[in-house]
């Protein structure tokens, strides 16, 4: 498979392309080119042009901003397959945070110069794409919604199932990093978890989280 043929396809999984045809996706990866980075090399910082759409081939790229304390916060990780930057190659706003490798990486790259100069020549799909925006805002405002009136097990439980999905059963994560995306103080991540690992359901170690038992984990996500 062409490197172009593999960006089509992690087009394809993301949800503001996923309606869009075969042939429309082939003529938007045609457009893209990579780019490799090293072991903790920086993407791009906060306050950047918003230039350009990424796609991760092969590799980790972490998305990262400053604490009040002086500390490094992780606020996702972009694993292969993921894309980052859909808001900035339309809007071409500054960058909200830090993007910077984990580890050695090949990105794909598709320029915002270039992706416009796409949509003005196939007005069909950027009316697409304004509709697969206005989703985008739907599911940001369940969530939320979701953040406010979820008790934390149900919104820890589902943040360590999305980051099992795209990593697997050890999760490379602070308890720190995990308040911030839960919203919620680490002391009361840390009881959380502590609990979790009496109940067998995970193991706690410097660094990193062990998920043992994905079945009772999916179902306190579901708020069963």
């Amino acid at each position: 498979m062409s490197k172009q043929a593999e960006f089509a396809v992690i087009l394809k999984m993301n949800a503001m392309f996923a309606d869009l045809g075969t042939d429309e996706l082939q003529r938007l990866s045609n457009l893209c080119h990579t780019q490799h980075l090293g072991n903790g090399e920086v993407l791009f910082q906060k306050g950047d042009p918003g230039d350009a759409l990424f796609g991760v081939r092969r590799g980790q790229v972490r998305i990262e901003t400053g604490a009040a304390d002086g500390s490094r916060l992780t606020l996702n990780f972009m694993g292969p397959g993921d894309l980052f930057g859909e808001v900035a190659v339309l809007d071409g706003q500054n960058r909200t945070a830090d993007a910077t490798a984990g580890e050695a990486s090949e990105l794909f790259v598709l320029r915002r110069e270039d992706f416009l100069s796409f949509l003005e020549r196939e007005p069909k799909v950027a009316i697409k794409i304004i509709a697969l925006l206005c989703q985008r805002i739907r599911w940001q405002s369940e969530r939320m919604e979701e953040s406010m009136l979820q008790p934390l097990p149900v919104r820890l439980a589902r943040r360590l199932c999305a980051l099992a999905a795209d990593f697997g059963s050890e999760v490379h994560i602070s308890q720190e990093q995990l308040g911030v995306f839960v919203g919620a103080a680490r002391e009361s991540v840390n009881r959380q978890l502590q609990a979790w690992r009496k109940e067998a359901i995970l193991d706690l170690q410097r660094g990193r989280i062990l998920l043992r038992n994905m079945t009772k984990l999916t179902a306190i996500a579901r708020n069963e």
